[in-house]
């Protein structure tokens, strides 16, 4: 079968289930849900101030002064593969839909939403970003919604089989007073890798092939793609894990460097702090401050952010500017022909 180039053929919408917002005798949840995530938040913000106090910032700036170029350039080349790996994410959406974009022009897309996501939030760059230049560049708001969500799938099941294997096989060891240790952990790393195992069962052996969530049906992906999707994921949040661990000079256990990072990464997410911000090197400095000093960890965690977040969303504001300025000289002739 062929297609015109850059046109995208039309997917069938997500399908929306009647009468699944009846009331279910469970609206304690949301409250629930809510009180947990505002007590989380309550912690992390007091665990930010905490550590904040105890920091000799001038240290911090006399270690970034003091860098090793080399690491630095390590750290750089493995952010490049990273946002590459990434920007082939919305591929397999490519696929998955059957829509007919150029490849290159999925992989800017891609790239410039991460960029965004990375920096301002996923409801900014994840979800705002990608409709706005996929709708500007003719897909359908039922693709882009497909695309999307197996885009996000991607990371966050990638997220399970690294987070299973890494908390069930090398657990990192957490303060006394957080109320967890080593056996908790391994039986949440068990309970991940188990999430991870009943999305492949599911997308290998559910009939009918449609996953409901809130009401939306979304087709499933064959089992081939799903185990694409976990590979590439897990692959990236590796990929991360080794820009830190570089930037850490090989001083710290790259095991270590991965669990606390997907520690961090799940403590963003529960309190909604935009980039991350503060709450990263809260973390790091918590669970890592007895293997490094205070101030040599955070002055690897600021390169990082320069490296990982800084210079990529400069490059994407950039591409955005581009690819609006491209769209208005496309979209206007028309307007003026109508």
């Amino acid at each position: 079968m062929t297609h015109q180039s850059g046109a995208a053929r039309p997917a069938a919408p997500i399908r929306r289930r009647e009468g699944t917002h009846k009331f279910t005798g469970k609206a304690w949840w949301p409250w629930l849900k809510r009180g947990a995530s505002a007590v989380f938040f309550a912690l992390v913000i007091g665990l930010l101030v905490s550590q904040a106090r105890h920091i000799e910032w001038h240290q911090v700036l006399t270690s970034l002064q003091h860098y090793p170029l080399t690491a630095a350039w390590g750290a750089v080349l493995l952010a490049l593969t990273s946002f590459a790996l990434y920007s082939t994410f919305d591929l397999l959406g490519r696929h998955y839909t059957d829509h007919t974009l150029p490849a290159p022009t999925v992989m800017l897309v891609t790239f410039i939403s991460y960029a965004f996501n990375l920096n301002l939030g996923s409801l900014v760059g994840g979800v705002a970003f990608r409709f706005r230049l996929y709708s500007r560049l003719g897909l359908p708001t039922g693709v882009i919604t497909r695309i999307m969500s197996l885009s996000m799938l991607s990371n966050w099941m990638g997220y399970l089989l690294l987070g299973g294997l890494i908390f069930s096989l090398r657990p990192p060891a957490v303060p006394a007073d957080w109320g967890i240790d080593t056996a908790h952990l391994r039986m949440i790393g068990f309970g991940l890798l188990t999430g991870a195992a009943g999305y492949l069962g599911v997308c290998a052996f559910s009939r009918p092939r449609v996953l409901w969530v809130r009401g939306h049906g979304i087709d499933l992906p064959s089992v081939r793609l799903a185990t694409l999707q976990l590979l590439m994921g897990a692959t990236n949040w590796l990929v991360m894990s080794g820009i830190i661990f570089i930037l850490l000079q090989h001083r710290i256990d790259f095991s270590a460097v991965v669990s606390v990072l997907l520690l961090a990464a799940i403590a963003g997410v529960i309190t909604h702090i935009p980039g991350n911000l503060g709450v990263l090197e809260a973390v790091f400095v918590a669970l890592l401050s007895h293997q490094m000093a205070q101030h040599e960890l955070l002055a690897a965690l600021v390169a990082y952010r320069v490296i990982y977040y800084l210079m990529p969303l400069g490059i994407a504001a950039v591409a955005y500017l581009i690819m609006e300025t491209r769209s208005k000289k496309t979209i206007r002739p028309g307007k003026q022909a109508a």
